[in-house]
């Protein structure tokens, strides 16, 4: 039996930002993320300097001169409306449904397509261990055991209910309508897949919510993981958010721009 004990977060896409040809203005950032952010607060107030060229009459107004400065600027006011232009997919591995239950309630500014378990086979399912769990306690040894015990009867029910659904039906129709049933036998534990779409609004979100104290310590785990990850790819939108250690070793996240 796999037991899985950290989460797996992987970069699968960041979009890109095309400069309108028709605005003659430059970000300082080479982060997408970051300059569409920057663009779309710019354009609002038509903050692009004067030399933008502006077509309609306008006349562009001085701006802060970084991306750093000025996404600073967006954190202390709290207009993160901009944010929501800046996107990154990331796929999620290790985590457990439970945590996933958790997860999709993040509703707004996200995307979620998750591994199935109508259409997937789940005998070598892997089970992650609650961090509350430690490695050769008694807690431990009833877990497993539970585990055990669930992925056995899962294999034998699966057998069962596919002899009991036979011929009826077509080949793929047969395998989903046993292992939907076999699935119910499975603990919130076992492990599941998930690609998550969000933008920078709705990760910072997420990080703040599932990043504080009160938060159920795996998600928490998780998205300090995924704060890491954000402040290599856009340290101008995440900066602000740090990892302070924990008592119980899962650090919580901070920032001083809270409900951005």
């Amino acid at each position: 039996m796999q037991i899985i004990r950290e989460p797996r977060v992987t970069l699968l896409a960041r979009q890109e930002f095309m400069y309108p040809p028709h605005i003659q203005w430059e970000s300082d950032s080479e982060v997408p993320g970051e300059v569409v952010a920057e663009f779309a607060g710019r354009l609002c107030y038509l903050s692009f300097g004067e030399d933008a060229g502006l077509e309609g009459g306008h006349k562009s107004i001085p701006g802060r001169t970084t991306n750093e400065a000025y996404l600073g600027n967006i954190l202390q006011v709290k207009h993160g409306s901009v944010l929501e232009h800046a996107v990154w997919t990331l796929l999620l591995e290790g985590v457990s449904r439970s945590l996933t239950h958790e997860l999709i309630r993040h509703r707004a500014g996200f995307g979620f397509s998750q591994l199935s378990q109508r259409y997937v086979d789940e005998s070598n399912i892997a089970f992650v261990l609650p961090p509350e769990i430690t490695d050769g306690s008694r807690a431990f040894e009833l877990w497993s055991e539970g585990c055990e015990q669930a992925l056995e009867c899962y294999r034998d029910l699966l057998d069962e209910l596919t002899d009991q659904v036979g011929d009826s039906g077509s080949p793929t129709m047969r395998k989903k309508r046993a292992r939907q049933a076999a699935r119910a036998i499975l603990p919130n534990c076992a492990e599941t897949k998930i690609v998550v779409t969000g933008n920078a609004r709705a990760w910072r979100h997420f990080m703040e919510s599932r990043g504080s104290g009160g938060a159920d310590m795996e998600i928490r785990r998780l998205a300090g993981s995924v704060l890491r990850m954000m402040h290599v790819e856009a340290s101008n939108i995440f900066s602000d958010m740090h990892l302070v250690p924990s008592p119980d070793g899962i650090p919580t996240i901070e920032t001083q721009h809270g409900k951005v």
